[in-house]
């Protein structure tokens, strides 16, 4: 089903313009439909280039008769967007926030509107495999939510929660999680390299091995710890490297990661969530 009206991109970087590439390639939004808002006027030049949309500098203007308008800006930056916003949103139009810990209750203060979806995508949405996890405020109707759907689902796939309190953590686990992914991708790139492999034949050896673990998990449908334990033979290489792992606090380590994104999510929106789930311990 096509999205009709006008979609204004409040913040027109990297996610901002995966949403609108997700958008036209899916066919659910015609780029004259498109309006994206940001400071400079050669990012705007460059978008209206790539996919034709309609460029603006002014936040105001690009709102103006707007049915759903995208917040995806960098967090640092919201407050003095939300000011500059507020009393301008159209009454019925529907708010989807992509900004890193900010509550529902901080984007409906700031813009003096309430209709409101919060959302974290991730870094794969740029190529439409991302996931996203979502919610709605009270005041958005059945067909928002829809509309709200097919928007993330241009991205990749999307899971709505009722409870706000688990965005900041979709944050820290997989909004934060290809970060984590990467670094692991280049420290067992350069181990390889460090064994005497040439890069190009350690980079492909790595990232076979990762997509294939992945796709062998999913078709499997096993415990991740079931299917490690397929491939640790007693004594063997894998018993020998896992030990080193373990005796290394591995699983610490990417545990107290995920929990140091997290704090951060809540730090950055200000208004933190109703509870906290128990700190993982360093022990």
């Amino acid at each position: 089903m096509n999205i009709n009206g006008k979609l204004a991109f409040i913040g027109a970087g990297v996610m901002g313009e995966a949403i609108i590439a997700g958008l036209l390639r899916q066919g659910l939004a015609q780029p004259e439909q498109l309006a994206a808002s940001g400071p400079r006027n050669e990012r705007g030049d460059e978008l209206q280039k790539r996919y034709g949309v309609n460029p603006y500098t002014d936040n105001i203007q690009a709102v103006k008769e707007a049915s759903i308008v995208v917040l995806s800006v960098k967090p640092q930056r919201l407050d003095r967007v939300l000011k500059g916003l507020q009393g301008c949103i159209p009454n019925e139009a529907l708010v989807i926030s992509i900004v890193a810990g900010a509550a529902i209750q901080k984007i409906d203060q700031g813009l003096s509107h309430s209709v409101i979806v919060r959302a974290m995508p991730n870094t794969p949405a740029q190529i439409g495999e991302g996931i996203t996890v979502w919610t709605a405020s009270p005041s958005v109707s059945a067909e928002q939510s829809d509309l709200a759907r097919q928007i993330l689902g241009a991205l990749g796939s999307e899971v709505y929660v009722e409870e706000e309190s688990y965005l900041d953590m979709a944050t820290a686990l997989s909004g934060t999680g290809p970060a984590y992914v990467f670094l692991f991708l280049e420290a067992m790139i350069d181990a390889g390299v460090h064994l005497g492999l040439p890069r190009r034949i350690s980079e492909q050896l790595v990232v076979q091995t990762i997509l294939g673990s992945v796709d062998f998990y999913t078709k499997n449908k096993q415990h991740p710890a079931a299917l490690r334990n397929q491939v640790t033979s007693p004594g063997g290489t894998s018993a020998a490297a896992l030990y080193y792992l373990e005796k290394a606090g591995f699983r610490t380590a990417i545990s107290r990661a995920v929990w140091a994104a997290f704090e951060r999510s809540q730090e950055l929106g200000k208004n933190g969530l109703s509870h906290s789930p128990e700190k993982p311990s360093s022990e």
